[in-house]
């Protein structure tokens, strides 16, 4: 049987994510910031890429959440087949 631990990411690939979020979001909010427009329609397109964000964290986290219920799911539902297996003697006569 075959154990299925956490995954484990380096440290480059976790800096390079949060990089790669910090430019996105500072890059889009420089934009909305400079365009020439009235500061209505820039605070209503800052309140759209706050809302985009959190709405992104929220959709990461359910399916992450998700992916890991089954997982558990599975690994339940497995020991039990191996259980049933274990008490299994296919040579008993009962």
């Amino acid at each position: 049987m075959q154990t299925i631990g956490p995954q484990k990411d380096s440290a480059a690939w976790i800096i390079q994510t949060w990089a790669a979020f910090i430019l996105s979001v500072s890059m889009t909010t420089f934009g909305i910031v400079n365009l020439p427009v009235d500061n209505w329609i820039k605070g209503f397109m800052g309140m759209g890429l706050s809302f985009s964000v959190g709405s992104t964290f929220t959709l990461a986290k359910t399916t992450r959440d998700l992916h890991e219920a089954r997982r558990l799911t599975s690994r339940i539902d497995e020991a039990k087949v191996e259980k049933l297996l274990s008490q299994h003697d296919p040579l008993s006569l009962k």
